[in-house]
């Protein structure tokens, strides 16, 4: 069964966003890291996606998804109500809009990803529901050298239940550092 992998780029004070909101600062490098070969490993390995509904909308276009998105696999959308205009899918990128939260989302993403790997990207409030229903099997965390002290942190309202991680991998790309922990479940 597929692995889920959750995780996202912030600074190193933890915020995924500055205080207008932007994660502009946390992704000028994004050239230099879709030409890495971590990304293209991450491209290989990945058989679905699950991203919220704000990172969703953060393309200018969705129907745009199609030719550009570098995971053409199947995406999961969490959302309180699908969108009026289903966006644009090709033969490997395809939309499924999940109203009924995280468990669903995932459950749906391993099965479209049978033995590759879910990936839990962009946005914050995605990424915490799935570590709270402990759904995470790997965070992978990429951290830029700023400090934001901006609007919202990747790690807030896990609860207070402390979660145990093992460091797999760390690798850079660039001024990037990126880490892979395994979420250590009891």
């Amino acid at each position: 069964m597929a692995k889920v992998i959750a995780g996202m780029t912030m600074s190193l004070d933890g915020y995924i966003n500055d205080k207008e909101g932007s994660p502009s600062r946390l992704y000028q490098d994004m050239q230099e890291l879709l030409e890495s070969s971590m990304m293209k490993e991450a491209i290989k390995n990945t058989g679905a996606v699950v991203m919220g509904r704000k990172a969703f909308e953060m393309a200018d276009d969705p129907d745009l998804y199609a030719e550009n998105y570098e995971f053409q696999v199947p995406i999961f959308v969490l959302c309180s109500t699908p969108p009026k205009q289903h966006p644009k899918e090709n033969e490997q990128l395809t939309f499924t809009f999940v109203t009924e939260g995280i468990e669903k989302a995932v459950a749906g993403a391993k099965e479209a990803a049978g033995e590759k790997e879910v990936l839990v990207l962009a946005g914050a409030e995605t990424v915490q529901s799935c570590i709270k229903a402990g759904l995470a099997d790997e965070l992978e965390i990429d951290v830029m050298p700023v400090l934001l002290n901006g609007k919202k942190r990747l790690f807030e309202n896990l609860g207070d239940t402390p979660i145990e991680l093992h460091k797999l991998q760390v690798r850079e790309v660039g001024e990037r550092t990126s880490i892979r922990y395994r979420v250590v479940k009891k």
